[in-house]
């Protein structure tokens, strides 16, 4: 839903929040407001449910309107869509990695805040290394990491060593400690008894 840092406004309906998006995404493609009779057309309802709408969604504070004049809809200040934030991407379709099939667009939006959503705190690091690339975690991703104090064996976890060095490894309580296992069979695992987990990964970025 649309929102705004400075003033906190009622939610809006669905219904709504459909219209307040057709008026955005008109607007900026005509120049100009749609009318009434344009919006109906497009919902397929009467001028009078479209008026209720805009009436509502005025009341709430997401659009302003001037009185007798046509096409004169604009958007509230300071109002942000999913869509317009920095970390939605469109999602326009699914497609196989196997078999090939039509990539079908959809009006959705990936939301990577909302893919890492957590109870915990997150953060972002960049890999440097190859030591975990049989997690397929290559040199120069990014991984999403919660931000925790204890992990699971066989989590892969963000772990500070003794000697200050921060290293990401998988991890695993053995009788001689913690070891530090990573997934590149070129690399030994890190022995410790004296290591602080400061978070566990929940996902990778790449780009290519």
């Amino acid at each position: 839903m649309p929102r705004n840092a400075k003033k906190r406004r009622s939610p809006l309906t669905p219904k709504q929040f459909r219209v307040l998006t057709f008026i955005r995404d008109y607007t900026n493609a005509h120049a100009y407001a749609p009318t009434m009779q344009e919006q109906a057309d497009e919902f397929g309802v009467s001028k009078v449910t479209v008026f209720e709408h805009i009436t509502a969604l005025q009341k709430k504070g997401y659009l302003k309107r001037s009185r007798h004049k046509a096409r004169s809809l604009r958007l509230s200040e300071g109002i942000t869509f999913p869509d317009e934030r920095a970390t939605c991407l469109p999602l326009v379709g699914v497609i196989a990695a196997g078999q090939p099939i039509e990539a079908i667009e959809d009006r959705e939006v990936l939301d990577l805040e909302e893919i890492f959503i957590s109870p915990h705190e997150t953060f972002v690091l960049r890999v440097r290394g190859d030591s975990m690339s049989g997690d397929r975690i290559c040199d120069g991703d990014y991984v999403v990491a919660e931000k925790r104090e204890t992990a699971r064996d066989g989590e892969t976890v963000v772990a500070l060593l003794e000697d200050g060095e921060a290293t990401l490894k998988r991890f695993y309580r053995d009788k001689e400690g913690i070891r530090l296992q990573p997934t590149n069979p070129e690399y030994e695992p890190i022995i410790t008894k004296d290591v602080r987990i400061q978070g566990v990964v929940v996902g990778v970025i790449r780009r290519y």
